[in-house]
């Protein structure tokens, strides 16, 4: 097994190489990359998309509080309601978000609103077509970050989200690019998450780990086998839920969360090597934040850097019944 997962190990850093190397022959998913597609702008700061049994609000970072989606409060994008013909009630806190772009990053100590940059810098939302919406942010002040998230429906109601981003100056002074998302869960019987891993210490044994992190920035990150990245950061980092890892590892790149029988599944491309976050308290007490990161190593001004991910909400009995479920995604994200 020990020799299984080096192969592993070795696998996945030539996945890496060649993602980087291969950068510039990226598939152009969205308008950042292709500016022929088309779409159109609107007033409001939201649009609502509906497929299969599943309804997703999708809002830029303005404040929103009407009929749609009361009380949702400036700062938090991505999606900001999600619900399912067998739970109307919003899986994520109403006043903040899912899949909601959080911190741009180098590991240095920055002020809170620079560690905050996406939730300030203007976003603009772009309609793209009945079952997708993206949300475009200009390089922004501080870092130069110029990206693209594509929330895209599936046919199940899966949303397929594809963020694309070009640094535009060269600011990330311990040479990469972090990234984080948060999704800030309403009141979840259970506070965890559940993967596919095994302790950090051992050599084998993979198996259902149910990630209990016990308070806000302590185990908090989960890291993949395989991943043997080091990035440097300041002893007084202050996002603590960064670099604070918990005792275990993941061997298959996705997770879920519980939440009054119905069940949040975020699955990864491989590839992108995400790395799995979670607090019991982000979204206020009773209310965790399950999030996740990605990070660009070596990054080079002007170039285009993509990652994709899944997140499909749905009746939850059991891991078993949940894998496959998703069987079809996960596939589908690490096919070439």
């Amino acid at each position: 097994m020990r020799q299984v997962r080096q192969i592993l190990s070795v696998l996945c850093l030539a996945l890496v190489i060649a993602a980087g190397a291969a950068a510039e022959d990226l598939p152009q998913r969205t308008t950042l990359s292709d500016p022929s597609l088309s779409f159109e702008t609107t007033d409001n700061h939201y649009a609502v998309l509906r497929r299969g049994d599943v309804t997703a609000v999708i809002v830029d970072n303005h404040a929103v509080d009407n009929d749609v989606l009361p009380g949702h409060r400036a700062g938090y994008s991505g999606v900001a309601s999600l619900t399912h013909r067998s739970r109307g009630e919003n899986v994520f806190v109403p006043s903040y978000a899912g899949l909601n772009f959080e911190h741009i990053h180098d590991g240095t100590t920055q002020d809170r609103k620079i560690l905050f940059e996406p939730r300030h810098a203007p976003m603009e939302l772009r309609l793209i077509d009945a079952h997708t919406v993206e949300l475009y942010q200009a390089p922004t002040p501080h870092f130069g970050l110029e990206s693209c998230h594509r929330y895209h429906l599936l046919d199940d109601g899966t949303i397929e989200m594809t963020f694309e981003c070009i640094p535009r100056r060269a600011t990330f002074r311990n040479g990469y690019i972090g990234l984080f998302w948060a999704s800030y869960i309403q009141q979840p019987e259970s506070l965890d998450i559940h993967f596919l891993g095994h302790p950090a210490d051992q050599a084998n044994g993979t198996a259902w780990v149910r990630g209990i992190t016990p308070s806000h920035g302590v185990s908090a990150t989960h890291v993949g086998q395989g991943d043997v990245r080091v990035f440097s950061h300041a002893d007084d980092f202050p996002l603590s839920l960064v670099f604070n890892r918990s005792k275990y590892r993941f061997d298959a790149p996705w997770y879920f969360g519980v939440n009054h029988g119905m069940a949040l599944a975020l699955m990864f491309r491989a590839g992108d090597q995400p790395r799995f976050t979670q607090s019991p308290s982000g979204g206020g007490r009773g209310n965790p934040a399950w999030d996740f990161q990605f990070f660009v190593p070596e990054y080079q001004v002007d170039q285009r850097y993509q990652v994709v991910m899944r997140a499909q909400y749905v009746p939850f009995t059991s891991a078993r019944q949940l894998e496959q479920a998703t069987a079809s995604h996960r596939q589908a994200l690490n096919m070439p």
